[in-house]
C-alpha cells in the first residue's frame, strides 16, 4: 500500500472529477491521500473530499494565498480546527510555510506578512498538538529557523517537496520531520534531488504527488510540445506506485520494500493516521 502525503483533489484542474480520480488511485494500491488546504475557502472541501474518499486531511493557509487572504483568516483557521479538533480525518495543519520563489513574495509587505502568517499557524499547531506540512521552496533555513524559534518540543510533519541540501535535510529530521520526494525525483537531470533521495536515511522519507502539479516525467510537456497543441499532464495519485518504482530503483530496492517503509514513516509523519490505515 501507498500513501501519497500531499495531494490536491479539489483542485480546480480537477473539476468534480476528484472521487473518480481518487477511485483510480485507491485502484494502483494507493491506500491514503491527505489532502492539505491552501486558504480558507477550501477548508470544508478538503474536510468534505476526505470523508468522501476515505481520506485525510489538514488545514492551513499557503504562502502563496498569503496577498489574498483576509486579516480575520487566521482567526477563521483557529476556529475551524477548534471545530474539528475530534475529527479523526484532520492530521495537521497545512499547508503553511514560506514562498522566496516568487519575486513579489520576497519583498515588503508580504514577506513580512508571510512570515506572520506562518509563525501564528506554527502557534496554532502547537496549541492544537498537531504535525505541520511545510511549503520550504527556497526557504528551508527560515522555516527551520521558525520552528526552532517556536521551542516545540513534540513537532511532526513533513517538509514537502524537499530540495535543499543534506545537512538542511538532517535538520529537519533532528526536529522529527520526514522529507517529501515526488514526481520531480524521476527527471533524470535533477541530479542533486536524486542523491537527496537516494542518500537520506531510508526512515526521513515520505511519498507525495502534490497533484495536480509537479508531474513526473512522463506526464511533462516542454514549451515546444505546448506551443504544438499538446496539453501539459496532470499529476494523480495514482501516479505515485509509478513514482515510487522511479526512487526504489535509484536505492537498490524493492517497490513492496519502498512502499512499506514509506508507509511506515508517513505513520510516524503524522501519528492520526494510524487510526485509519490498516495494519501493515
Amino acid at each position: 500500500m501507498f500513501i501519497d502525503t500531499h495531494c490536491h483533489l479539489d483542485a480546480p484542474e480537477f473539476g468534480t472529477a476528484g472521487l473518480a480520480i481518487r477511485a483510480e488511485a485507491a485502484r494502483h494500491q494507493v491506500g491514503m491521500c491527505v489532502l492539505p488546504a491552501v486558504e480558507v475557502a477550501n477548508f470544508e472541501a478538503v474536510r468534505a473530499l476526505a470523508h468522501a474518499g476515505g481520506d485525510s486531511y489538514a488545514l492551513g493557509i499557503h504562502p502563496l494565498y498569503v496577498k489574498a487572504a483576509h486579516d480575520d483568516d487566521l482567526d477563521r483557521l483557529d476556529a475551524a480546527l477548534q471545530s474539528y479538533r475530534d475529527d479523526p480525518r484532520l492530521v495537521a495543519v497545512g499547508e503553511i510555510g514560506l514562498d522566496l520563489f516568487v519575486p513579489e513574495l520576497c519583498l515588503e509587505p508580504l514577506r513580512a506578512r508571510q512570515q506572520h502568517f506562518y509563525l501564528t499557524q506554527l502557534k496554532l499547531a502547537r496549541k492544537y498538538g498537531l504535525p505541520v506540512l511545510l511549503h520550504v521552496r527556497r526557504s528551508v533555513d527560515q522555516v527551520l529557523k521558525g520552528l526552532r524559534d517556536m521551542a516545540r518540543a513534540d513537532w511532526h510533519g513533513i517538509a514537502h517537496a524537499f530540495n535543499g541540501s543534506e545537512q538542511q535535510a538532517q535538520s529537519f529530521i533532528d526536529l522529527g520531520f520526514k522529507l517529501g520526494f515526488g514526481g520531480a525525483v524521476t527527471y533524470e537531470r535533477a541530479l542533486q534531488l536524486r542523491r537527496l533521495a537516494t542518500n537520506l536515511p531510508l526512515a526521513s522519507i515520505v511519498l507525495e504527488t502534490d497533484a495536480p502539479d509537479m508531474p513526473p516525467h512522463w506526464l511533462y510537456k516542454t514549451a515546444q510540445q505546448r506551443n504544438a497543441g499538446e496539453v501539459q499532464g496532470l499529476n494523480s495519485p495514482a501516479e505515485l506506485p509509478r513514482i515510487a518504482a522511479v526512487l526504489a530503483e535509484l536505492r537498490g530496492l524493492s517497490l513492496a520494500g519502498l512502499a512499506e517503509a514509506t508507509t511506515r514513516n508517513a505513520l510516524a509523519a503524522l501519528p492520526r493516521l494510524g487510526a485509519l490505515v490498516p495494519a501493515q
